[in-house]
């Protein structure tokens, strides 16, 4: 009897040592991903010098800690898909917030570079060992002395990581990257749509792949092509063919595979770099024979349709307000007159057209000019004072002339996150907005700052090539959509070929030649 209820109690001990703790009671070791973000869209051709460290300083000093954890769409995305998993940690390496200036800055100094990079490697050392890193970039960031500043950083952690430990990254659709990226990173992400609502989606997918590689779950086999096709920008809106149907396309690839990832970015073509133009990147779940195969359909699928993406001709600025007029005669109102073409923010040309044709009910958000904020502030300027002065036009011959503008303060003080912004009413109930550097108005939200409500207003004149769509098209606010080009084929036009490369051999992509794999 109490040989077999001491033999019971043995082999229920050795049962209860055998049987697996619930999870929850486990000590899960804990995957560690480091997380960055460096990302610039760089327009090598705008004026205004090159973008130092003070630049990169000048709007707010750089994501350090917990901070790195909300420095942008992109990575408040990953965060979000990385806290669907307990075992996951996240470290943030110090980052640079932006540069002064957005996308109408120049080349990255080199030292600029070297000074944020470095200063994210030496935080990445001491974080050591990591299970993965993320890298929240752009893709059109130019840095001197430096052909490709996204695949250099890639290089850069690679070194410090070692072969076994993923990369992953994601990327605006406006990217300019080849295969050199996918050398020393696993996987890239980047937006399908422009203007970007998935960014955020592309984040919540680096890091669910990114725990999967880590996991030994996911097996990164990869495939770059580049069709031999350059756009300007305003050609690249999403929400019309062709665009529509590449981007729908690659979805499809993503719906009918398992474990397929396709990504398309169109390019950058204000960057003077060699790796302009636009790029596929499919990854695979080990399967190199698949990857290749979706990669040169999606290229050569891009490059059939490249005749369509070329569509109608933006409207002249003096067609543009004369279309303007007409629409708001027969109450097809608001209007939008997008000045797509503007890198600098300082055109003036739709501007003239309000003042020559006495247009009514304007708001013009926004001209960039900080010598007449400059001038403001040191004459202690005050709301109620009469305005007169010249403003923009300033970065010719691509911004047209200054014009003249006599009317009255009626704010000046901070908005946009700039300490000091303008606003100017003239005419008959037209308001312009002065700011210290480019802003591109993409809400309707963003200009309900001092004295201004833009329902008061019947048309908008603002600096955008797409991304305006997002409220005052794709919401249904605006009636009728204007784009404005310029009277020349200055830096922001559709004329790439007025641009002086100095690293891009412009016949080697359509509509400028033909590229060497496609003859």
């Amino acid at each position: 009897m109490h040989i077999k209820l001491t033999l019971l109690l043995a082999a229920t001990l050795v049962l209860a040592s055998c049987t697996p703790k619930p999870a929850a009671d486990q000590e899960t070791e804990k995957l560690r991903f480091a997380v960055m973000t460096f990302a610039h869209e760089t327009c090598t051709f705008c004026p205004g010098g090159d973008s130092d460290i003070e630049r990169w300083t000048k709007l707010r000093p750089p994501y350090v800690g917990d901070e790195v954890m909300n420095a942008g769409s992109y990575v408040r995305g990953f965060v979000r898909a990385a806290g669907e998993y307990s075992d996951v940690e996240l470290i943030g390496l110090e980052s640079p917030a932006g540069v002064y200036g957005g996308s109408s800055a120049s080349w990255t100094t080199e030292e600029a570079f070297e000074h944020f990079l470095g200063i994210m490697l030496q935080d990445l050392k001491e974080a050591m060992p990591v299970d993965g890193v993320y890298l929240a970039l752009h893709g059109a960031m130019a840095v001197r002395n430096v052909p490709r500043p996204e695949a250099e950083i890639a290089r850069r952690f690679r070194e410090i990581v070692g072969p076994d430990v993923p990369i992953v990254g994601s990327f605006d659709l406006h990217a300019n990257e080849d295969e050199e990226f996918l050398r020393w990173a696993d996987m890239a992400f980047i937006t399908k749509r422009y203007p970007h609502y998935d960014s955020g989606l592309q984040g919540e997918r680096s890091a669910r792949a990114l725990v999967r590689i880590a996991k030994g779950l996911y097996d990164p086999t990869t495939a770059s092509r580049k069709p031999g096709v350059i756009t300007p920008t305003v050609l690249q809106w999403t929400g019309q063919s062709p665009s529509m149907d590449i981007m729908e396309r690659a979805r499809r690839w993503e719906s009918r595979e398992v474990d397929v990832y396709v990504s398309v970015a169109y390019g950058f073509p204000w960057s003077d770099v060699p790796d302009v133009g636009a790029t596929v990147h499919v990854m695979t779940n080990n399967d190199q024979e698949l990857a290749d195969r979706i990669a040169d359909d999606m290229s050569d699928f891009i490059w059939r349709m490249r005749e369509d993406l070329f569509g109608d001709k933006p409207a002249l600025p003096e067609v543009a307000a004369s279309q303007a007029a007409t629409a708001f005669a027969a109450g097809n109102t608001p209007v939008v007159l997008a000045d797509y073409s503007d890198r600098s923010g300082d055109s003036t040309f739709t501007l003239q057209q309000v003042v020559d044709k006495q247009l009514s009910g304007v708001l013009i958000a926004t001209v960039r000019d900080e010598r007449v904020i400059e001038r403001l502030v040191s004459s202690n300027a005050q709301v109620g004072d009469l305005f007169s002065m010249e403003v923009g036009g300033f970065a010719a011959p691509s911004s047209g002339d200054p014009v003249q503008i006599d009317g009255t303060l009626s704010y000046l003080g901070e908005a946009f996150g700039y300490p000091q912004v303008a606003v100017v009413d003239f005419g008959d109930r037209n308001t312009l907005i002065i700011t210290p550097a480019l802003k591109q108005v993409i809400w309707t939200e963003e200009v309900e700052f001092g004295p201004i409500d833009p329902d008061d207003y019947d048309m908008f004149v603002v600096k955008s090539r797409v991304h305006f769509r997002r409220g005052f098209d794709e919401t249904g606010y605006a009636s009728t959509i204007i784009l404005v080009d310029a009277p020349g084929p200055f830096v922001g036009t559709n004329a790439l070929d007025a641009l002086q490369y100095e690293n891009v051999t412009l016949t080697d992509y359509y509509p400028y030649g033909t590229p060497q794999n496609r003859q």
